[in-house]
């Protein structure tokens, strides 16, 4: 999964670096184009599409105001497992499903579409006993950063691919009489797809 997400994040560039070229030749034959980044406000919506594959769901509505950019989503995970993204204590005999979760970004524009930022997510984990198929359900408010950037093609499409770092505090279920902990810290790459519905400068 690291050495795809490498390897997107790498045609990515190459594409951009031809976007940029093009947009530099039509400010040489005098047209007038806004590059994304100045825009002073706009509307988005976004997906973390990979969700769709694993019979989950994804969807997201942001906005932005100068550098500052703030965005609401809701998330169910479907059948992807989470709980390899776990820094330190994940355990090899459970999966970690996302359940329908809410929850609210806030980002800056440091350069660029290059944009870090923070977020909580309040989410509800089905947590699966791989031996017996036994599940239970785990309430986690996970907070933590991120930092992604957007890649445009054309006005209105961009891809965002990013890493984010989620925090919780401590968390555990008992399955007649093996504990579950949840591991406090993920570390996960993501990339979502979006639609610049409207921007001004």
């Amino acid at each position: 999964m690291k050495r795809y997400f490498f390897y997107v994040i790498l045609l990515l560039l190459v594409f951009q670096d031809h976007l940029l070229a093009q947009e530099a030749a039509v400010i040489d034959s005098g047209e007038q184009k806004m590059p994304h980044f100045k825009a002073g406000r706009a509307f988005e919506v976004e997906s973390l599409f990979p969700m769709f594959f694993t019979g989950g769901y994804h969807a997201a509505i942001g906005y932005r105001y100068g550098k500052i950019r703030l965005r609401i989503s809701i998330i169910n995970g479907g059948k992807c497992n989470a709980e390899p993204a776990g820094v330190k204590n994940s355990r090899e005999a459970f999966k970690r499903f996302y359940k329908t979760s809410p929850g609210i970004f806030l980002g800056y524009n440091v350069w660029r579409n290059l944009e870090v930022y923070t977020f909580l997510e309040m989410h509800t984990f089905k947590i699966e006993q791989k031996l017996t198929g036994m599940s239970r359900d785990l309430r986690s408010d996970d907070f933590g950063g991120g930092l992604s950037y957007q890649f445009f093609f054309g006005r209105h499409l961009y891809l965002q691919p990013g890493l984010h770092l989620y925090l919780r505090s401590d968390g555990s279920a008992d399955f007649n009489g093996e504990r579950y902990d949840i591991p406090r810290a993920d570390l996960s790459p993501v990339i979502r797809i979006g639609w610049r519905i409207w921007e001004k400068k």
